[in-house]
């Protein structure tokens, strides 16, 4: 069973930075894709970056320019860095994997989620 475990979620006042980390329990390289979505309350979760096998990243519109999606092969580890946050960025944020297996197709797996929390 893959396990995502996210780290480094916290309170942080408007334009400050944080960086998330996902560990995962296995070899990132197995993976399609990986990537970071949030959700705040009242609201659907929504894609935040995805970064994939071969390096390909896309981001949210509202993150362009202030949030970097990357990946430490090594470490078997995604990060997000988040900087000039706003108290819009405020939600919980999840870690997902994606595989595509021969008989079921995709198959997401999400960590437990990490609260990040930017006050003004």
């Amino acid at each position: 069973q893959v396990q995502l475990v996210e780290s480094g979620g916290g309170s942080v006042q408007a334009g400050g930075s944080l960086r998330l980390s996902c560990a995962a329990s296995e070899n990132i390289f197995s993976f399609n894709a990986m990537g970071w979505y949030r959700q705040a309350p009242g609201k659907q979760r929504e894609l935040v970056a995805r970064i994939t096998r071969g390096s390909t990243t896309n981001y949210a519109d509202s993150v362009k320019g202030r949030f970097t999606i990357s990946t430490d092969n090594a470490k078997n580890t995604l990060y997000l860095q988040m900087n000039s946050l706003k108290p819009d960025d405020t939600a919980v944020y999840y870690c997902n994997a994606e595989r595509v297996l021969i008989v079921r197709g995709q198959v997401d797996y999400w960590g437990q989620g990490t609260q990040v929390t930017v006050s003004s």
